[in-house]
């Protein structure tokens, strides 16, 4: 469960445990800034299938839509343990809206992204692309040599590149074939990530 934390530097964070949905579809809340941890925004469609929009890493917001009072659309989930800092949008000071319109502008040019794969880019390049903007993620370690570990599993890495696993588990094995990662049970190590941004295309 979600507990507010005092600490010296901010009134209030809260804490949200993995897999806690913080918002739901509906009426907007407040603004909310990431802290520590990995929060997951998606959306489910009439069948009860799970997409990906975005994830959120420490120092990101969402929420925004609180800023224009607009109703909410989509679930915010934390990935892992996750701190946040909830924010009246009145409350805002200049430099934390500068802040702010930096961020979106950011996670705008990330949706384009997103959205470019979906429409023209092969699954394995979607595939790569994921995996790549999840190394540095709370999703993330370091393997024996230093190589990035990200703790996915096939059916999440589905929901965020718009497919379904068993798909995505045959494209997993042929990235593991290429050399460019290596497939265990909920991690994929990154070994190769000069081949990972060649088949991406970015």
């Amino acid at each position: 469960m979600s507990s507010a934390l005092k600490t010296n530097e901010y009134a209030d964070i809260l804490s949200y445990d993995s897999g806690e949905v913080i918002l739901f579809p509906g009426e907007h809340d407040k603004l909310y800034r990431v802290h520590s941890g990995l929060v997951r925004i998606h959306t489910v469609d009439d069948e009860g299938n799970s997409l990906t929009l975005r994830y959120v890493k420490p120092g990101g917001y969402f929420g925004e839509e609180s800023l224009c009072r607009l109703n909410r659309r989509y679930f915010a989930e934390a990935v892992t343990l996750s701190r946040l800092e909830p924010i009246s949008p009145n409350a805002l000071t200049p430099e934390e809206y500068l802040d702010l319109t930096s961020h979106l502008a950011g996670a705008m040019e990330r949706l384009y992204q997103s959205l470019y794969r979906l429409s023209g880019k092969r699954l394995k390049a979607r595939i790569a692309a994921e995996l790549l903007d999840l190394q540095d993620s709370a999703l993330a370690s370091k393997g024996t040599k230093n190589e990035a570990v990200v703790h996915i599993t096939h059916d999440d890495l589905a929901a965020a590149v718009g497919s379904v696993r068993e798909t995505v588990t045959k494209v997993v094995g042929e990235l593991a074939r290429m050399g460019a990662i290596d497939a265990g049970y909920g991690k994929i190590t990154l070994l190769d990530i000069s081949l990972l941004r060649s088949v991406a295309g970015d």
